[in-house]
């Protein structure tokens, strides 16, 4: 580890008191360097920037509390360093939660979606049912909504077994006919 050379340590200590012409060289010196090492790990140059002038301003607002002792160099490229591995890491971070956000969006909106097309198609179809002629509707009802089988709703209305699968066949038929034009294929 390096030791703070003279030049450094006066430099440091000028800071510390607030002083704007030590600090205007501290950045004058520094800032497109460390930029440029930024750039090399985000890839960004406008983000390279960002963090590079965050970080003198984080040195000139705890000025107080500089506690430097190593080489200022080091202390700048490590701070820089370091800025850049919390930059990628809050990058990817943000990256997984878009890509949930948009994930779960596209589901809530598939779903939705499905719910609204569900809930018009069984309108449709209730309506469509709603049309039959009546003993076909009884027949059709009694079948796919009280899951009656064709022989017990043959026996409950005293007719042939050939009649209640006629009149399925023809409710089927009828449905079909009604909602088919809605229907993507």
């Amino acid at each position: 580890m390096q030791s703070l050379t003279h030049n450094s340590t006066l430099l440091i200590r000028n800071l510390k008191k607030g002083d704007e012409a030590a600090y205007k060289m501290l950045f004058d010196e520094y800032y497109k360097v460390l930029t440029v090492f930024a750039n090399k790990y985000i890839k960004d140059l406008e983000s390279a920037k960002e963090i590079v002038q965050d970080l003198f301003v984080h040195l000139f607002e705890k000025r107080d509390d500089l506690d430097i002792n190593s080489s200022l160099k080091s202390y700048l490229f490590r701070s820089v360093h370091n800025r850049c591995i919390n930059y990628i890491h809050a990058r990817k971070i943000r990256a997984q939660h878009a890509d949930l956000v948009m994930r779960t969006a596209d589901t809530k909106e598939n779903s939705l979606e499905q719910q609204v097309n569900y809930t018009e198609m069984e309108h449709l179809l209730y309506n469509a049912i709603n049309q039959l002629p009546p003993k076909c509707r009884s027949i059709f009802k009694m079948n796919r909504f009280d899951g009656l089988s064709n022989t017990q709703i043959a026996e409950n209305l005293k007719l042939s077994k050939r009649t209640v699968e006629t009149q399925i066949s023809k409710a089927l038929k009828i449905l079909r006919m009604k909602i088919e034009p809605y229907v993507a294929v």
